[in-house]
């Protein structure tokens, strides 16, 4: 069972750092044993490439899922210059591309040449992609043409998406409901629908939970009216937020365990500041439940084989 309200703080953070972005369900990808750079230069690859999207205003996904932005190198002429220490001078022609890694389809691509120099051919290469340009007419265009094929799928996509999300929450799969509703962005036509939908389930999965924290609650405090009772419902109490169903039901277990320990017993019950826009707070939240659950699961349907024939 997740903290949730650890993941309602985290969601604020979140949201504040991403103020100056706009969200769109992208990934970035370089594969380890491409031949089209060398080894070791996944990290700095996959960092220019979310440098891109965030230089371009677009906070991305931190998993692979279905829209990937990724680059591929060839190599154009070389040259070497004579030292001491002798230097490797190499210009090099770079291709972005977004695609649908589930589709296998290429939305928007571009192309520019780039130049590395170092003292061997790893230096040289990771020199060059130093040097990939972040904000050019050129690649804002390219960002552009990509954001708008991402926009038309979930135009088309969404409101089955949204049916499918609400079939699996009546299935009790909250995690994978949010999920589904949090990758629509808010450039779609669907966005206010999910958003809807995503206030509603994640309110369903916050009162499941509530209702299951309470039970174990009143069960603990039922085997011990004590201090170590009171402790052990405690935890589960500590569980449930201010805005789940059953708060208030909470609220009166607490009071009356409290009225048998007073202050033998520390714990106090949760509640949000004065001040709090709590819809907010449930919006952030039930992304991050969503991200959250995006992140642990394996990419599947995302065809690393395709990507690769790609790069």
């Amino acid at each position: 069972m997740k903290r949730i309200f650890s993941i309602c703080i985290a969601a604020l953070m979140s949201a504040a750092m991403m103020a100056q972005t706009e969200y769109l369900p992208i990934s970035v990808y370089a594969a380890d044993d491409s031949e089209s750079f060398p080894q070791g230069a996944k990290a700095m690859i996959e960092n220019k490439l979310t440098q891109l999207l965030t230089k371009n205003g677009i906070a991305g996904l931190d998993y692979l899922g279905q829209f990937v932005l990724t680059v591929t190198t060839t190599p154009l002429d070389k040259d070497i210059i004579a030292g001491p220490p002798a230097k490797i001078a190499e210009k090099m022609e770079m291709n972005l591309y977004i695609v649908d890694a589930y589709a296998k389809t290429v939305f928007s691509s571009t192309s520019f040449t780039v130049r590395g120099l170092g003292e061997t051919e790893n230096k040289c290469y990771l020199n060059a992609i130093s040097h990939m340009p972040l904000q050019t007419p050129q690649v804002t265009q390219f960002i552009s043409d990509g954001k708008q094929k991402i926009v038309a799928y979930y135009d088309h996509e969404g409101e089955a998406l949204i049916k499918k999300a609400r079939f699996l929450a009546k299935q009790k799969d909250y995690e994978q409901a949010l999920y589904l509703v949090s990758l629509i962005p808010q450039q779609s036509r669907h966005y206010d629908a999910a958003l809807t939908a995503g206030l509603e389930i994640y309110q369903q999965q916050i009162d499941n939970e509530c209702n299951i924290y309470l039970a174990a609650a009143r069960q603990a405090w039922a085997a011990e009216q004590n201090a170590k009772g009171a402790a052990a419902a405690g935890e589960y109490l500590a569980n449930i937020l201010p805005d789940a169903g059953c708060y208030d039901e909470a609220m009166a277990l607490y009071r009356e365990i409290k009225g048998k320990v007073l202050d033998d017993w520390k714990f106090e019950m949760k509640k949000y500041q004065d001040g709090i826009d709590i819809q907010k707070l449930q919006i952030d939240a039930a992304r991050q439940v969503g991200i959250a659950y995006g992140t642990h699961q394996p990419s599947q349907n995302t065809s690393i084989e395709f990507l690769r024939t790609l790069l």
